[in-house]
């Protein structure tokens, strides 16, 4: 394709260059590649140019004249070209792609799987690119981000495409969202999950925070909005879009005039049963905060256009994902759970939902992410000293802070400390949890999920996987 074709109106003026691929990652392009050089966080892409063209880039996407050996594009935003040029280039895989975007603080994996089991289902191909895994024509693949740049996300959309995916759901972060990620798609339908306390690292406040998850309803203009109005910023977000998207499907429990509302709600170890919309549903996962989940994903696909019979049939085999409310079980005569819960939010349904199972004592082990949101360790220390009755506090991905320091300021949020233990050492941390259990007793492992590693300082990561050593931890117990 040649530039001006693959940049739109920005390179009008442009020679006649053929471009064959796009990069933003200098190491990444071969002969024929357009290069963007993108501003990043710490890196500037400009700086790397250079040597872009000596590995043979066809050209470049500038915000100032480099004077290089290249034919050079000039435009304000180098990030925001991104996306379109690779939709272009792509042949605008969305167009034809059904895709379905997540987005909200929790429950956007739990969401992204039953909406896709749902779709499969109803005989739809459907694609998957979230927090745990991708699946790209039946293929399934690891992954880096959330949402990836613009430039790989559009080459997935492609592929999955040529490889017989009609749809696609996508877990869309706020990050992806403020950097322009999600631009150029053309979305059949979106879901907001919640909006609560997490990345202040990024964004510098919460309003912030919100505006970047309106943009893909504001910007996005789904066919289809489902918005859960029980959450404060949703009921917002429903009256701000209501005359913008052509589709808007608002879900709750408490929320009476919710278009679908969930009533008659029961759950226990073995999952939920609960009405809505004039369905009697049966989901494998417990939790009042997993009915929300199911409810959004009910409201999209059935304004996607699967029927009723289909939902009721495969809800009941639908969402369970590694690392969100996953049992580990060898025998023993206690539950052990682990689940990603990271946030004071998330945490507090997770022990929530995890108190009604528990015959005995609820024992919480968790820690916070270091270089992230610091106001939310407090608040967590604070929530699990509630709700569980005995807390130990451990280390998570502690990346370039000290574990130790982290935990003393989980510490700070916890008046009274005579259940709870802080255990800086993870894997002595969950063996310590697995061995104060008793009968009837509910151990829940917060934070990682399915996370296989733990990062630390300099971008280091060892192998780390919760499950795995939990189960290590069981298996020595009932052994001794």
């Amino acid at each position: 394709m040649l530039l001006r074709e693959v940049l739109g109106d920005a390179a009008r003026d442009a020679p006649p260059v053929e471009v064959q691929a796009l990069a933003y990652d200098n190491r990444r392009v071969q002969p024929g590649t357009l290069f963007f050089c993108v501003r990043g966080f710490t890196r500037d892409g400009h700086d790397f140019a250079g040597d872009a063209v000596a590995r043979g880039a066809a050209a470049l996407v500038v915000d100032h004249p480099l004077g290089l050996a290249v034919p050079e594009v000039v435009v304000e935003d180098v990030r925001a070209a991104m996306a379109p040029a690779a939709a272009r280039l792509h042949g605008d895989p969305t167009v034809t792609l059904r895709t379905i975007g997540v987005t909200g603080t929790n429950g956007k994996t739990t969401t992204a799987y039953l909406v896709r089991a749902l779709l499969e289902a109803a005989g739809h191909q459907t694609g998957l690119l979230g927090t745990v895994t991708s699946i790209v024509g039946g293929l399934e693949h690891s992954v880096a981000r959330t949402t990836p740049e613009a430039i790989d996300l559009q080459a997935t959309f492609a592929a999955m495409r040529d490889g017989g995916d009609s749809h696609c759901v996508m877990e869309v972060s706020s990050h992806a969202l403020e950097l322009g990620r999600a631009d150029a798609i053309h979305w059949a339908a979106a879901i907001f999950t919640n909006l609560t306390q997490d990345h202040l690292d990024f964004h510098p406040t919460m309003e912030e925070y919100f505006a970047a998850k309106c943009k893909l309803f504001v910007d996005g203009r789904p066919q289809v909005a489902v918005v859960n109005v029980d959450d404060a910023y949703g009921a917002r977000l429903a009256a701000v879009i209501r005359d913008i998207v052509p589709e808007l499907v608002t879900v709750g429990i408490d929320t009476a005039g919710a278009d679908l509302r969930a009533t008659q709600i029961e759950s226990a170890f073995a999952g939920s049963t609960f009405c809505a919309g004039g369905l009697e549903l049966r989901s494998p996962l417990p939790g009042r905060f997993n009915v929300m989940n199911v409810l959004g994903a009910v409201a999209a696909v059935r304004a996607l256009g699967v029927d009723d019979a289909t939902i009721v049939a495969a809800l009941p085999e639908a969402g369970r994902v590694p690392g969100r409310f996953e049992p580990v079980d060898e025998g023993q005569d206690f539950a052990v759970l682990v689940d990603y819960a990271h946030t004071p939010d998330s945490l507090e349904n997770v022990l929530l939902a995890a108190r009604p199972l528990a015959a005995g004592r609820l024992i919480c082990v968790f820690g916070c992410g270091g270089d992230r949101d610091r106001g939310k360790r407090p608040q967590m220390g604070a929530i699990s000293a509630r709700l569980a009755d005995h807390t130990i506090v451990s280390s998570d991905n502690p990346r370039s802070e000290e574990p130790a320091a982290i935990v003393e300021e989980i510490l700070a949020g916890i008046e009274d400390r005579g259940a709870t233990e802080a255990i800086v050492d993870r894997h002595a941390a969950i063996e310590r949890a697995v061995a104060l259990a008793r009968r009837g007793d509910v151990v829940v492992i917060a934070g990682k999920g399915h996370e296989q590693g733990q990062e630390f300082e300099g971008g280091r990561k060892l192998p780390f996987d919760d499950v795995a050593v939990a189960r290590e931890a069981l298996r020595a117990r009932l052994v001794a």
